[in-house]
């Protein structure tokens, strides 16, 4: 799911007032009670992110309600312990997260105002805890739409300075072309190509999809920190919906939508080159005459998963391989692929562009 934040429609409007309104509610609080609820929201996080069970958290002792005279509502110790779940259910990795959101909506709709504040509060201070806590602060990024496309994924040019968001002693590297005469080589934290990125630690592939790390095996886990960056924003919004409106979410968004879903796709062609080079191998080794089937990697930027696309080439039999057997093939799957409807438009044409790929590297190829 993509929350598209643009447009200034009346829902994103509402989203607005309720998050404004929240946020007055929470900095009523005095500081006691944000520090306790902040620490109820790190311990509900705690719990969604590791699958523990039960899920536990409490209620304050009171609440202020800014409505009025700021009057202070005590909650009944009675009802302050919360609990959702089972021991037993981290064995089976239950899925708690509808039932806290169920949880909370019962509690915001009671009709003791106390309780109705307090699980306001809680649902409140554990999305922005997702979001303002759980998940790293990046770099200031510009991206650029290409043509065709609603979403920026292209960094925009002069934005690689030698500043990074998280950086250890060890993060510093030399990079050539950038020594001072008789100074030796510059230190600086990460790639170039890195650095025009939102977390540049997480950034696999240039913009010539040359891989900045040891193997592809490393180029995957980086994209897997990506999709849980993502997957604890999702999280925030499935708790508090009206948590897109935050600042700090819309540049986390912003930042690390436009870095997954190109450093995704560029991994997805940093494999098709891989397929296309080990279909060349193995046709001079006479190793492809029973028959051809691939799956060919790509990155869908509506579901923000890799995923495979299949296609046939040879059917299984003694048939001898021709590498114009491969064009004929991808020819006729971009036919196909531009009619598939269950793509969105930019990423059928990021697939369109890989099986061409394919297409180019055996079309006057000789084995």
């Amino acid at each position: 799911m993509i929350h598209n934040l643009n447009g200034g429609s009346s829902h994103l409007s509402q989203l607005r007032q309720d998050y404004d309104a929240q946020q007055q509610l929470f900095d009523a609080q005095p500081g006691l009670i944000q520090r306790f609820l902040q620490l109820q929201a790190q311990q509900i996080s705690d719990a969604l992110l590791n699958h523990l069970s039960p899920i536990r958290f409490s209620l304050p002792d009171q609440v202020i309600n800014p409505q009025g005279d700021r009057q202070s509502l005590p909650i009944p110790a009675g009802q302050r312990a919360q609990s959702i779940g089972k021991s037993l259910d981290r064995l089976i990795r239950v899925d708690h997260r509808p039932a806290l959101r169920a949880r909370l909506a019962t509690l915001e709709q009671s009709d003791q105002p106390a309780l109705a504040l307090a699980g306001a509060l809680v649902k409140h201070a554990t999305a922005q805890y997702l979001v303002h806590q759980i998940l790293p602060s990046g770099r200031k990024v510009t991206y650029l739409a290409a043509n065709g496309e609603d979403i920026p994924t292209i960094p925009a040019a002069g934005q690689s300075g030698p500043e990074s968001a998280i950086l250890a002693a060890t993060d510093a590297i030399a990079e050539e072309g950038n020594a001072e005469q008789s100074r030796g080589e510059l230190q600086v934290p990460y790639t170039e190509a890195a650095r025009r990125f939102y977390l540049p630690q997480w950034v696999a592939f240039d913009e010539r999809d040359s891989l900045l790390v040891g193997s592809e095996s490393e180029a995957e886990a980086r994209l897997a920190s990506m999709e849980r960056f993502i997957e604890v924003l999702h999280l925030a919004v499935g708790i508090a919906p009206y948590i897109v409106a935050d600042p700090i979410y819309q540049e986390k968004r912003y930042g690390m939508l436009g870095q997954m879903i190109n450093q995704g796709r560029a991994l997805a062609r940093f494999q098709m080159k891989e397929i296309i080079q080990t279909i060349q191998r193995r046709a001079r080794q006479n190793d492809l005459n029973r028959g051809l089937r691939l799956t060919l990697p790509f990155f869908d930027d509506q579901d923000l998963k890799m995923k495979e696309h299949p296609l046939d080439v040879i059917p299984a039999g003694r048939i001898m391989f021709i590498p114009a057997f491969v064009a004929r093939a991808a020819r006729e799957e971009q036919a196909m692929v531009a009619q598939d409807t269950r793509l969105n438009a930019s990423t059928r044409k990021h697939l369109l562009e890989e099986i061409c790929l394919l297409e180019q590297a055996f079309e006057k190829t000789t084995v």
